[in-house]
């Protein structure tokens, strides 16, 4: 059921049951804000039934707070909610989650000015039981570094500005990527043990389809530089603000050269050794746009992996993807693989084959009728 459930989510056939968490009284601050910033739009209650705390957020808000709730505590839904009636209060569990939602948000009231610091995943850390004693040493357990030590790793860093600049000289430079107005990527996606075959069309500036073949029929996630859609066998659905802002992301066929333009503030750090290979870490602010992680290989200076957050009433929603197998198509080095990982799954493609400037059909990036998928 889990690797099913997988299936639907990262093809994009988010067909999902509403999941109502009933709660006891919204955090004011928090809801004016939300009603501020989406006036006009349904809000969670006007849309679901029985919703106690979360009161005044946007309804397309609801479904990935309850995401956080399960990454964070390593549950299914059904660990809080009755199945196919998931506004009734008969579990004891959502009932104490109710109260763990509102001793959160106070916390972060007066302690952090209502800013996400204590979240779910502080204490449950992937638990249904919060752990108040500490772990035993164990051999091998890695020893964190030493405030000094991390202060003085940093003044040898590079500047944010030197690492950019590499990124781009690494894929190609500004004038080989700036000729590349369509391509298009032929392969397959493996997800849950399956594979299936995947055809991904792009078109600059920020146009983006990707279309998989599951037994069950095509699954479609689109973006045509305004408006996303996602689409399966049970029907289509428009994308959220959050999600269509991380598909622009996706879509943005001059992404490193495009960078510095849609992002104000970066901050450097030392990044993980990914497959092997020293990384610098660039982490990315602008308005209005997803937060990202971005980790630079130190040698090459390609885009190795990218974390982008969502944010929930709760808590951040992490997406990372991996980029692996760079080969050059038309002056310009292009990933072959990507594995996408969410907390709670995840699914690899890779491409077969690579083709730039050739024709593709605009009639696909029409936004389609939506009828919501059940």
């Amino acid at each position: 059921m889990r690797a099913n459930a997988q299936l639907l989510l990262f093809l994009g056939a988010i067909s999902i049951t509403v999941i109502l968490l009933g709660a006891a009284e919204p955090l004011k601050a928090q809801a004016e804000a939300a009603k501020s910033k989406t006036e006009g739009a349904q809000t969670a209650e006007q849309k679901f039934t029985n919703i106690q705390v979360l009161k005044g957020i946007p309804a397309d808000q609801l479904i990935p707070s309850m995401q956080f709730i399960s990454a964070s505590l390593g549950v299914e839904c059904e660990f809080c909610h009755v199945e196919h009636a998931m506004d009734k209060d008969d579990k004891k569990p959502k009932l104490i989650a109710r109260k763990m939602m509102i001793m959160m948000m106070q916390i972060d009231a007066d302690n952090f000015k209502n800013e996400r610091v204590v979240t779910c995943y502080t204490c449950h850390r992937g638990s249904v039981h919060p752990v108040g004693t500490p772990i035993l040493f164990a051999e091998n357990t890695p020893v964190p570094h030493a405030p000094e030590e991390g202060m003085e790793a940093a003044t040898a860093l590079p500047s944010a500005q030197t690492i950019l600049d590499k990124y781009l000289v690494a894929v190609g430079g500004t004038d080989a990527l700036q000729k590349i107005k369509t391509r298009v990527q032929t392969g397959n996606i493996e997800v849950a043990d399956n594979k299936y075959p995947i055809e991904i069309y792009s078109q600059a500036p920020d146009k983006r389809i990707s279309i998989s073949h599951p037994p069950s029929g095509p699954s479609v996630t689109a973006f045509n530089g305004e408006a996303g859609w996602l689409s399966a066998s049970s029907g289509i659905r428009p994308m959220t603000p959050a999600e269509q802002q991380a598909a622009r992301i996706d879509a943005e066929l001059y992404f490193p050269l495009r960078l510095q333009q849609m992002y104000q503030e970066f901050q450097v750090g030392s990044g993980e050794v990914i497959d092997g290979k020293a990384t610098y870490l660039v982490s990315a602010k602008g308005k209005d746009t997803p937060s990202l992680s971005l980790y630079f290989d130190q040698e090459s200076g390609l885009l190795v992996r990218l974390i982008r957050y969502l944010e929930t009433p709760l808590g951040r929603n992490p997406t990372e993807i991996d980029y692996a197998d760079f080969r050059v198509v038309n002056g310009v080095k292009v990933p072959y693989r990507w594995t996408l990982a969410r907390p709670n799954g995840r699914f690899t493609i890779q491409i077969d084959a690579v083709k730039q400037n050739v024709p593709v059909d605009e009639g696909q990036f029409v936004t389609p009728r939506v009828q919501e998928a059940h």
